[in-house]
């Protein structure tokens, strides 16, 4: 049975729990059909039951773990083929705790994998597909620490400043085509991701964590409204356009043919 007002379908990662489950109930109220992709096939079949009940939109269930290559490619190939696809919501990620000195690395490279490879190629392949048919919307969850990197963990904070700076680009690279695309920088959000990167979210001030339901709202909301750029917790986005004027007003010093007089 098709969906009474179909808008399409939304394609979301990490869909299981926590930001990419809210996700999934958000847009199928909205009216999109659901492929909700995890590594959890049990719980992703719990909520595609009851998605698909309460909002009488098409649920369908893809098992996938993006740092495996051929789940990823299964993944584009479908991004690929099902023209119905409308969004793409690249949620799926991790994180870690402690110095990059005398880390894992191995542990590393598969938070890389999954935060910045896994989400760029999907990224891509929504960008090749949707700017063909001049529309959809592509959203990357990214983080505020790619702004204050010095607050976090090395790795991820530098695989978030990655999710914010291609945003921006394929933003440009995008501009005229139809298709939206959207960054979001949460702060702290009460989602499972704090357990199993080893960090005590209890242990953070109550006032610094959102709960991950408004985080999700605020970041549709910010959708809605055409905005690049959301982050849900900041009171006065000029402060965020401050931020980006004094970047681009770097611009015209940042390539020149002689060094600054004081490397002389």
């Amino acid at each position: 049975m098709s969906s009474i007002q179909s808008q399409g379908t939304a394609l979301v990662t990490g869909a299981s729990s926590g930001i990419g489950a809210v996700y999934a109930e958000r847009l199928a109220a909205r009216g999109f059909d659901l492929l909700l992709v995890a590594r959890d096939e049990g719980r992703l079949k719990v909520a595609a039951n009851a998605l698909s009940d309460k909002y009488n939109v098409q649920v369908e269930v893809l098992k996938a773990d993006l740092t495996l290559k051929k789940d990823l490619l299964n993944v584009e190939q479908r991004l690929r083929d099902d023209s119905r696809i409308s969004l793409l919501l690249n949620n799926a990620g991790v994180a870690a705790n402690g110095a990059l000195a005398g880390a894992d690395l191995d542990q590393m490279e598969h938070m890389i994998q999954l935060n910045v490879v896994a989400l760029t190629r999907l990224a891509g392949v929504a960008a090749t597909s949707f700017s063909a048919t001049g529309r959809g919307a592509i959203i990357n969850i990214a983080s505020v620490v790619a702004l204050i990197p010095e607050r976090f963990n090395a790795t991820y904070s530098a695989t978030k400043a990655y999710v914010l700076s291609l945003t921006q680009s394929l933003q440009a690279e995008l501009k005229g085509s139809g298709v939206r695309v959207q960054a979001v920088l949460p702060g702290v959000t009460r989602t499972e991701i704090w357990e199993r990167s080893g960090l005590d979210a209890k242990a953070i001030p109550a006032e610094m964590v959102m709960e991950v339901q408004e985080m999700v709202d605020a970041a549709l909301s910010g959708l809605d409204q055409g905005e690049l750029i959301t982050l849900p917790s900041l009171p006065d986005p000029a402060d965020w356009q401050a931020l980006v004027a004094a970047r681009l007003a770097l611009g015209p010093n940042l390539s020149r043919s002689s060094a600054a007089a004081r490397y002389k």
